[in-house]
């Protein structure tokens, strides 16, 4: 562990995503740690030019720490679809090209990710969300967490909630897509919720008293 014991009370987020922010804020919100974003310091996005989801997560949270001062939690997901050989993967969010709002861009994303599953049997997807924690930009030890969401990518969207590809990403268990769940119960079963969890748990066992300094008696529940 980092000899410097960073004071979890703050953080900055390193992300520029409407959707994932509200969906970090909501699920933060019950640890009385103040978060303030990158975007409200006046930090711009880090390049992430990576492979990897891990690799991206890392450079994005150092980008943050670095500019702020504070430790940064950033997490890099996306998608893959089984038939798809790792795609759309850490290519999720700019899959269709890097022109437009996100709103256009999650559009044209969706209609790529449709088109190229056209005609094929196996429609099962995964949801993948690796998740960092840096105590400083130098940290020799992030903490690192992953969730995975399984489903299954249906040809038409459904649902007005979430973002991405959610709308087309349906949990066969449930019967709805993650469009159609309510904002509560997504960030209790999300990806982005298990790799939270998981990462407040070993906060929790790399510094437990600076956790409990921070208020964060229990992660967020997760089913």
């Amino acid at each position: 562990m980092n000899a410097r014991r960073a004071d979890f009370r703050k953080l900055v987020i390193a992300s520029g995503n409407p959707g994932k922010l509200a969906e970090l804020r909501a699920l933060l919100a019950p640890l009385s740690i103040e978060v303030v974003t990158q975007g409200e310091l006046g930090i711009a996005d880090a390049e992430e030019p990576h492979l990897t989801f891990l690799e991206n997560a890392l450079a994005k949270a150092r980008h943050a720490s670095r500019a702020s001062g504070l430790p940064a939690l950033a997490d890099d997901s996306g998608i893959i679809a089984a038939a798809l050989a790792g795609e759309p993967g850490v290519n999720s969010a700019y899959y269709a090209g890097v022109e437009g709002d996100r709103a256009t861009r999650d559009a044209r994303n969706n209609a790529r990710l449709v088109r190229e599953l056209s005609g094929c049997a196996d429609r099962r997807a995964h949801y993948v969300c690796v998740m960092v924690l840096l105590r400083a930009h130098d940290d020799p030890q992030p903490l690192v967490a992953e969730g995975v969401w399984h489903g299954t990518v249906l040809e038409a969207p459904r649902g007005g909630n979430g973002f991405g590809y959610d709308a087309h990403f349906l949990l066969p268990e449930r019967g709805l897509t993650a469009a159609e769940l309510a904002p509560a119960d997504k960030n209790r079963i999300s990806h982005r919720a298990l790799a939270l969890a998981r990462l407040l748990e070993r906060l929790r066992e790399a510094d437990p008293e600076r956790l409990r300094e921070a208020g964060a008696a229990q992660p967020p529940a997760a089913d």
